[in-house]
């Protein structure tokens, strides 16, 4: 009784004391730490991946202010790129007491960052936001803060991330109490016995036999000869055995295995890219060496600001509305059918730019800029996919559309490599390739001039090249323009080139080619009948006694085989588009 009931307590409060380290001292369910007060601020705060802590899941990020701000997420690299030389307040790490921060001087404006497409996400508030910051995928991520780039940027910035909350001893303090207590009770519930006393009887009804006689050998036979054992011995040895298990730890040594606590679930992997792309093998020299600079999010955003910068330009006809969104061949096919249809009014629109369905993308992984995105989409008014050619040429500036070509009929789009291997390719560098890919361009212009010269073995078969010199080949041949001295002429613009590696080690190359087409006559006193055409339309002029010069665009996707291959160069997409007719 004595020994039970101090048994019996230890053993409760070793229970209760594993019940407090899950409620009254359970640790706080999430830390907050904040800027300290009073540091510099430039245009741009920056919040690096070290703010975030040890944390694995979303933390909380709360930004207040005293004017309307932008929040955006971008990648590290991404996010130092736009920063560039500004001023900057860069948070770094997460302390114990306040988030570790410093200052970097630099530029004291910086262009709005609201709307670029670096940014994975992006969120305008006023006063203040608290903001659910998660790693979309795999790689470092940052937060950047900006007014409007002139006004300085928001330094009250506090995190809030998930505590550890675990307490490994705590289950095995309960269970180890509760083992104790039972043992404690069993120790009470154990009658203690009296041995013999004065007078020579023992606890039984019967005396004790005489040492020697029959009675007294039958009884000790029946107890297999050993002497009965005082129970008041057992107590001591069970407080031994309890003090052994405390004391030793045997109990709350199993506590680290023992403990049920979960660790936060690391993030998903994203999916580099659409859900439709064909992923063919990496291209030779060139491997996935990390996430897309593009993520899918970030390309639907793009492609519908694109398709939708067009449409407005489309519909109002005015080539400045395209300038935002579009650049290079694909600016000048539109200006240029702008401008024709305007004296035209049964001249042909161009193809409608459509945002979906995404049939397939091929999107880099280096950080460098320029960067170059191929999007393949078909939308309800195109009858074939085509290609849209993106180009982004600094960290501030937006995607623009530079090319955007029809699939040919027939033709297959190559295999792109790996998800996020995509890379530009050195244009004036055979490397790889059978010829180099401005030397490609050259050539589909040469031999679009001149059929039977000499690249007139070095393309596949397409319903362009046919299109195009079947056209030439009959006006020369009307019996109309025997008066005439006609000439066409296509040339390669060398800066509107663009390739990008593909799954087999070929490579997809954009190249764009104007095209003069000049009517002339042989003898003085003859003309150039243009009464009719669109021609007239565009000149104004029903004939001309000097001549006439009309020009187009040609917008071409071709498909240059690895070098060692037997294969011909595949003109697998083109756009050609009326610019403008001159007399002489």
């Amino acid at each position: 009784m004595k020994t039970a009931v101090p048994i019996i307590v230890a053993g409760l409060l070793l229970m209760l004391l594993g019940i407090g380290q899950r409620t009254v001292w359970a640790p706080a369910e999430t830390v907050t730490a904040a800027v300290a007060q009073g540091v510099d601020a430039g245009p741009v705060t920056v919040i690096e991946p070290g703010a975030r802590g040890d944390a694995e899941g979303p933390v909380e990020v709360t930004v207040e202010a005293d004017s309307p701000f932008t929040l955006a997420v971008g990648r590290t690299s991404d996010v130092e790129a736009w920063v560039g030389d500004a001023a900057h307040l860069s948070v770094t790490g997460f302390g114990e007491e306040s988030l570790e921060a410093g200052f970097s001087s630099g530029e004291a404006t910086v262009p709005d960052p609201s709307g670029s497409d670096l940014w994975i996400a992006e969120e305008s508030a006023d006063g203040s936001l608290t903001y659910r910051w998660s790693e979309p995928t795999r790689g470092d991520w940052s937060l950047l803060l900006a007014a409007d780039g002139e006004a300085p940027a928001p330094t009250r910035v506090s995190v809030t991330t998930p505590n550890d909350q675990s307490t490994p001893f705590a289950l095995p303090l309960v269970i180890g109490g509760a083992l104790v207590v039972v043992l404690g009770i069993a120790l009470l519930l154990v009658s203690p016995r009296r041995s013999g006393n004065g007078g020579g009887h023992g606890s039984g009804d019967r005396p004790e036999p005489v040492e020697g006689t029959r009675a007294y050998a039958r009884r000790h036979a029946a107890s297999g000869g050993s002497s009965r054992i005082s129970p008041r011995i057992a107590a001591p040895g069970a407080a031994l055995l309890v003090a052994g298990l405390v004391g030793t730890g045997s109990l709350l040594g199993v506590g680290p295995s023992l403990a049920t606590t979960t660790p936060s679930p690391a993030p998903a992997p994203t999916a580099s890219a659409s859900s439709a792309s064909v992923n063919g093998a990496p291209s030779a020299g060139s491997a996935a060496s990390g996430p897309p600079v593009v993520l899918d999010v970030q390309l639907d955003r793009i492609l519908a600001s694109v398709a939708s910068t067009v449409a407005d330009a489309d519909a109002a006809s005015d080539a400045k509305l395209l300038t935002p969104r579009v650049d290079g061949a694909a600016l000048d096919l539109r200006t240029g059918a702008y401008a024709v249809g305007a004296k035209d009014k049964k001249a042909v629109a161009p193809a409608p730019v459509a945002a979906s369905e995404l049939l397939l993308d091929m999107i880099p992984t280096g950080t460098g800029w320029p960067r170059t995105v191929v999007a393949l989409t078909q939308g309800e008014d195109n009858p074939v996919p085509q290609a849209l050619l993106l180009v982004q040429e600094t960290p501030r500036e937006n995607y623009r559309l530079t090319s955007a070509v029809q699939m040919l009929p027939g033709t297959t789009f190559p295999s792109p490599p790996a998800p996020g291997a995509a890379g530009p390719v050195p244009i004036d560098d055979d490397g790889v390739l059978a010829r180099a890919p401005q030397a490609s361009v050259a050539s589909i212009a040469d031999f679009l001039t001149k059929p039977s010269g000499a690249n007139a073995e070095t393309f596949e078969e397409n319903s362009f090249a046919e299109a195009i010199t079947g056209f030439q080949s009959d006006v020369v041949a009307d019996p109309g323009n025997k008066a005439a001295k006609i000439a066409f002429t296509h040339t390669a613009q060398k800066d509107q080139t663009q390739a990008l590696m593909t799954g087999d080690g070929g490579a997809m190359v954009f190249g764009y080619l104007t095209h003069t087409y000049s009517s002339t006559p042989k003898s003085r006193g003859d003309t150039i009948d243009l009464k009719g055409t669109v021609y007239q339309s565009l000149t104004g002029k029903a004939s001309s006694g000097k001549g006439i010069d009309v020009n187009y665009g040609e917008a071409v996707m071709m498909y240059v085989p690895p070098a060692g291959s037997e294969d011909r160069i595949r003109v697998i997409g083109a756009a050609q588009q009326l610019l403008s007719a001159t007399l002489r």
